[in-house]
This record gives structure tokens, C-alpha cells and sequence, in this order.
């Protein structure tokens, strides 16, 4: 298995909806996937360990029976047939996704898609940069970022015929992900870090780790702020 970039842009999706409702048919849609690569991804995110399945999203019986003993269900699926179709809803050994008509199947496993996220996404999913050219602002020139740099940094965009600054063009994680960012700032904002983490400077790099950490697992420890010395 090799995961791939929309797997990422996948679980980033899933962050930022945090406890909302949702199915397979919204995900494929407001990311600009089809109804089978999102099952793909959420597939790769599984076996990756950057997703969990989401016990109660499923029918109580089947929750209780996989909380307590996966294994087991395994074993007794090649046996029944009602037990097969609840393990398949929980995930086999190689954990399928839940069917479409489920609700929130699966949710981020956030401390391991953090530590992915920060130390090895982007040696994973390099950018590729492209010559000055009009596109949708990335990196520290997204508007979240506004006032957080000083004026003369180099601007990074997203190459798109409609974007609204110039600067040195990114390859976006996804070429969907422009299309998705436009409608969630909070899926904006994260991906924009991402690419300070793949682009950017080693201060930039700097606040981008620790604001997507944040973002993602919320519940992570704050590093320790050195005292400064006059």
C-alpha cells in the first residue's frame, strides 16, 4: 500500500469537519473526488493508521463486538453470514470503510496524523514549484496568515486562472484542493501551513509546526517557550 496525497487531503477534510455528520457522497463531493476515490482514500488512511473507524457511528451490537474482540470477528465471519456483514461494516484485517449509507465511518487519529502531518508529509509530498503566475494566495501569503510576516516575503500561490495575487507558484497537495479550500477556511488554513512546511522559511516552518499541530490535535502538548535572554 502507498499512500498518496489525496489520502492526506482526505484526513485533513476530515479535521476540519470535526464532530459534523457526514457520508461518502459529501466527502467525494466537496473535495472534487469521485464517490470511489473517497472510499479509496479513506481505504489507504485506515491502513495507514492516519484514520480510526468510528465505533459509534456503527449499530450498537456491532460496536460492542469489534470494541471488545476484533480479532475474533474474523474468525467467525468465514462461518456466518450475519456476522460477515457486520464485520465488513467494521473493516476486515485490511479495514474496508463502512458502507455509504453510514454516517462519520471513520474520524482522524489525530496524534499519528499530526506527528505525519509535521515531520513527514511534506519529504512524502514535495512541492513542486512553478515560474511567478497568477493563482489563489498558499503558504504565509494565505489570508490567515495577514500581518504575521513582515511586507517582503516571496508570495506563493496556487496556480488558477482566477486567483486573485501573483506570486511563486506551488503545486497544490491535490489539484482539487484550491476548489475545496474556497469553501472551508478551516481546511484552508491547514493546507496553507502544510505548505510553509514544504516552501517556506525556517520561521515560517517554525510557526507552521506549531499551529498545525494545533490544529489537528488540539489535545497535544505546548512546547516550552525558552525564556529570552537580554
Amino acid at each position: 500500500m502507498q499512500l498518496k496525497p489525496q489520502d492526506f487531503f482526505v484526513a485533513l477534510k476530515l479535521v476540519a469537519w470535526g464532530e459534523q455528520r457526514w457520508t461518502y457522497a459529501r466527502l467525494a463531493q466537496e473535495l472534487g473526488l469521485s464517490a470511489s476515490e473517497a472510499h479509496a482514500c479513506v481505504r489507504r488512511g485506515l491502513q495507514a493508521g492516519l484514520l480510526v473507524q468510528n465505533y459509534a457511528a456503527l449499530p450498537p451490537e456491532v460496536a460492542a463486538v469489534a470494541a471488545q474482540e476484533p480479532s475474533a470477528i474474523y474468525r467467525i465471519a468465514r462461518r456466518s453470514r450475519r456476522v460477515s456483514s457486520a464485520a465488513q461494516a467494521v473493516g476486515g484485517a485490511g479495514q474496508k470503510p463502512a458502507p455509504d449509507g453510514a454516517d462519520n465511518p471513520v474520524r482522524p487519529h489525530v496524534r499519528q496524523l499530526a506527528e505525519f502531518a509535521l515531520h513527514g508529509a511534506r519529504y512524502a509530498f514535495a512541492a513542486d514549484k512553478t515560474p511567478t503566475t497568477l493563482g489563489v494566495p498558499t503558504s504565509h501569503s494565505a489570508p490567515a496568515f495577514a500581518g504575521v510576516f513582515a511586507p517582503g516575503s516571496e508570495d506563493y500561490v496556487w496556480p488558477h486562472p482566477n486567483g486573485t495575487l501573483r506570486g511563486i507558484g506551488v503545486e497544490p497537495l491535490h489539484p482539487s484542493a484550491p476548489y475545496a479550500a474556497m469553501q472551508d477556511a478551516k481546511l484552508y488554513e491547514m493546507l496553507a501551513l502544510f505548505d510553509a512546511l514544504r516552501v517556506g522559511r525556517a520561521r515560517e516552518r517554525g510557526m507552521a509546526l506549531e499551529r498545525l499541530e494545533a490544529l489537528i490535535d488540539p489535545t497535544a502538548p505546548k512546547p516550552l517557550k525558552r525564556p529570552m535572554r537580554g
